[in-house]
C-alpha cells in the first residue's frame, strides 16, 4: 500500500489546505527571535493599507486570523505607506533588532509608497518586513491597472524598484515557492550582520491561490541571534595596539545599544579610562555626564570630543558604520599615524577605512573580552586630565546654550534646553531632519541607553511622527518626545490620526522655522543665500522671494482637525518657561499632544569643530558663493584618506 503524503502514519495531516497569504501570515505569527534569555515575537504585527492588489490576499488572511485567533497576527491601519515602514523601524530600534513589525502595501502606487522606508531601514540596518503586492503572476489581465509597461522588459515591475534598498528582495512567482522564500527572509531579519529591509513581492493572482503547506512550515520556530566572540588572533592584535596607545579614543556607533553593551563599555572605560565620542546611533552608550563621555563626535560632534579624536592614536570603533558625519568627512582624526580597531559584527564595516585591526565579532562579547585582556591598563594621568578638561569646558558651553535668554524668539537651543530640562530619564526623544539632529547630538543630555532615537542614517523628513508612534508601541511605559521642524511635519503629519485612533499617546514638539532651517544655514555656507527654503508667498513680479512675506499656515490648528490636543507657546521673554510647562503638561496628559513654539532659524547652536564635506561651486559670479569656494578649499586640506 502507498503511504498516503497529506498524512502521517499515525493519520494525523501533514499539510493543510490554504491560501499562500494565509499560509504566510500564520508562518509569520509563529516566529521567535532568541537572544540569550530573551524569547519575543520576531514579527509583533502587521501594518497595512489595502488596495485591489492586496484585499483579497493578505487582507483575507488577516481577517480570517483575527477572527479564528484573536491576538496571533495583531493588525494595525496606517495612513501612509511610508509611515507604516517608519512605525516597523522605530519599533525595532527599542527592541534592539530583536522584533520588528510587517508592513503591507497594495500594487503600484501602495508599494512605491514604501521605498523610501525601506531604504531608511536598510540604511540603519534596522529589520523591517516588506510585503508590496504585484502584478498578475499569471498575465491573465495583462496590463491591469496600476501595472508598469516597460517594452524592452515586460517582466519588470515597481516592486524591482526594491532590490538596491533591500537587504533580500525575492518574488512569490508560483505557491511552492513561499517555503523556501519565506525562511530565507526570516534568516536575514534576524541576523545581525546582514539585517534590514526585507522584501516579498507577492503578485495579486498568487496571494489568493491555494496550496497544502506542510504543518511543520506553521509551527513555532525560534531564530538564535549570533553573538560570535572574537577571534583571538584579531582579539590579540586589538589589545597590544590599545596597550601601545598614547591617545585612545572609541567611537561608540549603535551596534553598542544592538549588543545590549552598554554595561560592558562602561566597565571597560572606568577599567582604562579611554573616552568615548558617539555617533548620532550610538548615543546613549553611555549617560552624558559620565567621566568618560565626551558627547557626540564628528561634524555635529563637541568639542570635546573632536579636539581629543583629531590626536587620537587609536581609534576603536564599536558597532559603526563610519559615515561621513562621524568621520567629519574624514577630517577628524589627524594623528599622522591613527590606526583603527574596528569592532563590527559585520565584516563589511569591521574592515572600514583599511584597517589593519578589524575585529568580527559581536560588540558586548568583544567589550567583556577587551575589559578582561586589558586587566592592568589606564590611560596616563597627563591625558586623564586633559579629557577631564575638555569635558567641563564643553559641559560648560552646553550649559550657556541651553539657558533661556529672553528674546522674543527662542533659539533652537533654548527650545532643547526647556524640553530636556521638563523630561524624565527614560523619555525617549525622536528626530531625524533638518537641524535639528545636528543641535540635538551636541546639547541632548542624555540619561538612558535607550532615551535618544535619532534617525541620521537616511536623515528622512517626515520620520518622527511615524517613527515616535512606533517608538512608543514598542516603549508604552515610557514618554516619547517628538521634535519636528516645520519643513518635516509637513512632509509627513498624516499618522497624528493614527495616534488618536489607537490612543498611542505622544508628545510632538513642533518647532516653526517657516521654512528648511537647516538647509537654509547649509544655504549660506555653500554661498547660496538660503535660496528657495523659506516659505514665502509666490510673486512673479517679485525677483527677490526673501522680501516677500510668509505664507499664512497654521499648523497648529492643522493638528486640532486631527484631533490631537494642541498647546500653543507664544512668543515672549517668558517662552522657555511656558515650553517647560507644556511639556509637563502634556506628560501628565493620557492623550497625544503636539505643542507649537515659534523658533529663530538664525540663533544657531555652538560650534563643535566639526565640518561636512558639501562642494562648493568651482566656477561662481556671486561674490558670496567665490567667498565660500574659498572656505570649502581650506577646509577640505584637513580631509585624510583614513588608512588605519
Amino acid at each position: 500500500m502507498i503511504p498516503d503524503p497529506a498524512t502521517s502514519p499515525s493519520g494525523t495531516p501533514r499539510t493543510q489546505r490554504m491560501t499562500v497569504a494565509q499560509a504566510l501570515m500564520t508562518f509569520l505569527a509563529n516566529q521567535w527571535t532568541v537572544d540569550g534569555d530573551i524569547r519575543e515575537r520576531t514579527i509583533a504585527g502587521t501594518f497595512g493599507i489595502f488596495g485591489h492588489g492586496n484585499v483579497a490576499g493578505i487582507g483575507q488572511a488577516l481577517l480570517q486570523l483575527q477572527t479564528e485567533q484573536p491576538g496571533l497576527m495583531p493588525f494595525h491601519q496606517a495612513r501612509n505607506e511610508q509611515a507604516m515602514v517608519h512605525q516597523a523601524v522605530g519599533y525595532a530600534r527599542m527592541h534592539r533588532r530583536r522584533a520588528t513589525f510587517a508592513a503591507a502595501a497594495s500594487v503600484g502606487p501602495g508599494a512605491a509608497n514604501m521605498l523610501t522606508g525601506a531604504a531608511l531601514a536598510t540604511a540603519n540596518r534596522l529589520p523591517v518586513l516588506l510585503l508590496p503586492a504585484d502584478t498578475f503572476a499569471t498575465r491573465v489581465a495583462d496590463p491591469v491597472l496600476q501595472q508598469l509597461e516597460h517594452p524592452h522588459d515586460t517582466g519588470l515591475q515597481v516592486t524591482d524598484a526594491f532590490r538596491p534598498v533591500s537587504r533580500f528582495f525575492d518574488r512569490v512567482q508560483r505557491p511552492e515557492q513561499l517555503f523556501s522564500i519565506a525562511l530565507a527572509a526570516m534568516r536575514v531579519l534576524t541576523d545581525p550582520a546582514e539585517t534590514g529591509a526585507v522584501t516579498i513581492a507577492l503578485p495579486e493572482d498568487v496571494q489568493a491561490e491555494a496550496i497544502d503547506v506542510p504543518v511543520e512550515f506553521l509551527q513555532p520556530r525560534e531564530w538564535h541571534v549570533r553573538r560570535p566572540l572574537p577571534e583571538p588572533e584579531e582579539l590579540a592584535r586589538a589589545v597590544a595596539a590599545i596597550r601601545g596607545a598614547q591617545s585612545p579614543f572609541i567611537v561608540a556607533g549603535g551596534g553598542v545599544l544592538y549588543s545590549g553593551a552598554e554595561r560592558s563599555l562602561r566597565r571597560l572605560v572606568e577599567q582604562t579610562g579611554i573616552p568615548v565620542g558617539a555617533t548620532q546611533a550610538g548615543v546613549g552608550s553611555l549617560v552624558w555626564d559620565h567621566p568618560q563621555y565626551l558627547g557626540g563626535v564628528g561634524a555635529t560632534g563637541s568639542t570635546a570630543s573632536n579636539r581629543i579624536a583629531a590626536e587620537a592614536d587609536v581609534v576603536i570603533g564599536i558597532g559603526t558604520r563610519y559615515s561621513d558625519f562621524t568621520t567629519a568627512s574624514r577630517s577628524a582624526f589627524q594623528n599622522a599615524g591613527v590606526r583603527f580597531v574596528n569592532i563590527n559584527v559585520a565584516a563589511f564595516d569591521a574592515y572600514k577605512h583599511g584597517s589593519q585591526l578589524p575585529v568580527v565579532a559581536d560588540a558586548r562579547r568583544t567589550l567583556d573580552a577587551l575589559a578582561d585582556a586589558l586587566a592592568g591598563y589606564s590611560v596616563e594621568a597627563e591625558y586623564a586630565d586633559r579629557i577631564a578638561t575638555e569635558k567641563a569646558a564643553w559641559d560648560a558651553v552646553v550649559e550657556t546654550a541651553l539657558a533661556p535668554t529672553g528674546a522674543p524668539l527662542l533659539g533652537q537651543a533654548e527650545i532643547i534646553g526647556a524640553v530636556n530640562a521638563a523630561s524624565d530619564p527614560t523619555d525617549v526623544l525622536v528626530q531625524a531632519a533638518g537641524s535639528l539632529p545636528g543641535d540635538l547630538h551636541k546639547l541632548w543630555r542624555v540619561r538612558d541607553a535607550l532615551g535618544y532615537h535619532v534617525e541620521y542614517a537616511f536623515s528622512t523628513m517626515g520620520y518622527e511622527i511615524a517613527g515616535g508612534l512606533g517608538v512608543r508601541r514598542g516603549a508604552p511605559d515610557r514618554d516619547v518626545l517628538v521634535m519636528v521642524g516645520d519643513g518635516s511635519y509637513l512632509m509627513l503629519h498624516t499618522e497624528l490620526v493614527t495616534a488618536v485612533a489607537e490612543g498611542l499617546k505622544i508628545i510632538v514638539i513642533l518647532v516653526q522655522n517657516h521654512g528648511y532651517a537647516s538647509i537654509g544655514h547649509l544655504s549660506e555656507t555653500v554661498g547660496s543665500d538660503r535660496f528657495g527654503t523659506a516659505y514665502r508667498m509666490a510673486d512673479a513680479s517679485a525677483p527677490d522671494i526673501a522680501a516677500a512675506p510668509y505664507v499664512p499656515i497654521d499648523l497648529a490648528a492643522n493638528a486640532r482637525s486631527y484631533g490631537v490636543d494642541v498647546i500653543e507657546v507664544a512668543p515672549g521673554p517668558d517662552a522657555a518657561a511656558e515650553l517647560d510647562a507644556a511639556v509637563r503638561a502634556a506628560k501628565a496628559s493620557s492623550t497625544t499632544t503636539l505643542i507649537h513654539v515659534d523658533a529663530d532659524p538664525l540663533r544657531y547652536a555652538p560650534d563643535g569643530d566639526g565640518w561636512w564635506d558639501v562642494p562648493v561651486a568651482a566656477h561662481a559670479t556671486l561674490e558670496s558663493t567665490v567667498r565660500a569656494r574659498a572656505e570649502y578649499e581650506l577646509a577640505r586640506r584637513r580631509q585624510r584618506p583614513l588608512l588605519g
